[in-house]
This record gives structure tokens, C-alpha cells and sequence, in this order.
């Protein structure tokens, strides 16, 4: 399916490069179709990680490329080299396929290859994209973001589902999901960035809210009002609610809510306890409204959750 272009400079993550390669590199057994010529282009040696890396080709040859992968790019706070942005820019120019995985966004978003486009990043790195490139429309809730001739990923993992995502569009969904089994990964996974983002809880000791989220997780099967927390916390109701958009960047009930819907995810990956079990122990009530409440926090059902991120069985429960 023609060539694979891997971009590299000083300062890429060895892991999305390792994924790239991994995929674009070889074709899994059993597949009989002509796979991708992978070819690793930079201007000189280069350190990825802790490791020392020799391209084939220079980056000039990114513009013969059909494809061309653009791994993570080490530290945002730094702007990346302007030898490898003209390259990549000149590459889109010339016809090729630009994709960028976990933090390669900022090339892309460099080279100007994400203006009045949708495109993604990870999560810890969102708000920096947003701010720095106001042109690009981050979506920070996604694992990766399709635009045909530019497409970004969310981070680590969501590199891999990108580079399934690519072979899934140039072989079908068959040879795409013979490399998952390869891998052992899931052919697609469903949802987005949301499913492994950590609610935000104050770090300090002294802050007014330190000894009310503790207590409030302790007690999450219970039916709790803002009026019970501001009473727990001794202030009123407005002074919590400041409280808790100063240290979280949200509201009690909101953060009470991405709460339970944590706890319920620990229970799925855990346990074999029924949703309706679930919602009683995550004070959701019904398995209805933990349902409706995790599909729209998370993009997937809790039972497709399960799915995907059941290690193991889970201990047995005794039945009453």
C-alpha cells in the first residue's frame, strides 16, 4: 500500500515510533496482500528516548511518501525543529497522507496542517494545543481524529488505535483485525480519552475541601445533595461551590458524579457484580440512570466497559 514515511528527529518518544514500526513494518502471518514499504526519515542520527537511532533516508524523502507518521514529540514546552515542519508540510503539499500519534500534534499543529481542522492529543496536553495553535479545534475526548488527508491520536495506546484505524482503511477491517490478534490489543476500541482522564482533587493537607472529598467518596451509595456537603464542610452552599471550581474547575454535583462514575468503573474492571449492583453501590439507583449517565461520560455502555478492560474474571459473589 505504498510508503510509510516515519518522521524522526531528536526528542521523539521511542514508544509511538516502536508502535508505528511495529504495524507499518512487516506484515502479520497469514496476510497475503503487499504490504506497506516502511521507511525511517531524518536529517541525522538521532536520540528517541534513551536510545540512538539511524534513519535510512533524510527527511526530503518524506514527500515521496504515501503515508507519513509523525510519532510524539518529547517536550511540548520546546518548539519542534524547523527542518522537520517545512518537511512534513511540504509532504501534505505534495499529496501525502499525514498522520501524527500522542503529542506529534504539535508538529502538525506547526506546520499549519491543523488550522480550521478538528484534532486531538493527549489528555495532559489538550489545553496547551488549544492555547498555543487557536486555530486548531482540540477535542481533548476522543482517541483519535480522522480528517482523510490529516488525522492526530490521543496518547500512547491511542497511537495504536490510529495505526489500526489506517490499515483498517487501506486493507479492511479483516487484515486490520489479523494485526490486533498480532498485538493482542482490541481491533477498535469504542469511547475516548475521558475513560482514562483522573478526576482533579486538591493536594494540599490545609486546603477547606481536604477532609470533605474523602468523606464524600466514602459515602458514595448514598443520596448526597449539595446542601448535605456544604453542611458537612460547614459553609454555605455559594461558598462551597467557589471552593470547589477554585481546586476541581467544577461543580459539587459534577465532581460527585465523575465520583461514582470512577467507582463504577472499578467495579466493572473488578468485579462480577450486575450493573444494578453497580448503580445501588455508586448511588445511581438504577441501572438505567448509571447507564445513561456512563454512556455520556465515558462514550461506551458499562457492559462494552466491561469488556474491554476485564483483566480477569472477577471474584465470585455469593448469591442471596
Amino acid at each position: 500500500m505504498g510508503t510509510v514515511a516515519l518522521a524522526v528527529t531528536d526528542g521523539m518518544l521511542h514508544f509511538e515510533l516502536s508502535v508505528a514500526h511495529e504495524v507499518f513494518g512487516s506484515a502479520p502471518a497469514g496476510v497475503r496482500v503487499p504490504w506497506y514499504d516502511l521507511a525511517v526519515c531524518g536529517s541525522d542520527a538521532v536520540r528517541v528516548g534513551r536510545f540512538r537511532l539511524e534513519p535510512d533516508h533524510g527527511l526530503d524523502r518524506l514527500r515521496y511518501a504515501d503515508t507519513v507518521i509523525v510519532p510524539g514529540w518529547a517536550n511540548v514546552d520546546v518548539a519542534p525543529p524547523a527542518g522537520l515542519v517545512d518537511a512534513v508540510r511540504a509532504a501534505h503539499e505534495a499529496g501525502a497522507r499525514v498522520a501524527s500519534l500522542c503529542t506529534g500534534a504539535f508538529v502538525l499543529a506547526a506546520a499549519g496542517l491543523l488550522d480550521g481542522r478538528r484534532a486531538t492529543t493527549h489528555w495532559a496536553h489538550t489545553e496547551v494545543l488549544a492555547e498555543r495553535y487557536p486555530e486548531v479545534a482540540v477535542d481533548p475526548d476522543v482517541l483519535y481524529v480522522d480528517n482523510g488527508s490529516v488525522l492526530t491520536s490521543a496518547g500512547k495506546a491511542a497511537a495504536l488505535d490510529l495505526c489500526l484505524h489506517l490499515v483498517r482503511l487501506d486493507h479492511g477491517s479483516a487484515i486490520a483485525n489479523t494485526v490486533a490478534r498480532r498485538l493482542v490489543v482490541p481491533p477498535h476500541r469504542a469511547g475516548g480519552q475521558a475513560q482514562f482522564v483522573a478526576a482533579p482533587v486538591p493536594s494540599r493537607d490545609d486546603h477547606p475541601l481536604s477532609a470533605l472529598l474523602p468523606w464524600i467518596v466514602e459515602r458514595l451509595d448514598r443520596p448526597l445533595t449539595v446542601e448535605d456537603l456544604a453542611r458537612r464542610a460547614r459553609m454555605s452552599s455559594r461558598h462551597l461551590g467557589r471552593h470547589f471550581r477554585a481546586a476541581t474547575g467544577t461543580t459539587p454535583l459534577q465532581w460527585l458524579l465523575t465520583q461514582r462514575i470512577r467507582r463504577a468503573q472499578e467495579l466493572l474492571e473488578s468485579t462480577d457484580d450486575s450493573v444494578d449492583a453497580i448503580a445501588a453501590a455508586t448511588g445511581m439507583g438504577t441501572a438505567t440512570t448509571l447507564r445513561r449517565h456512563f454512556n455520556r461520560t465515558l462514550g461506551v455502555p458499562p457492559d462494552t466497559y466491561r469488556r474491554t478492560f476485564r483483566s480477569g474474571p472477577g471474584p465470585v459473589r455469593p448469591t442471596p
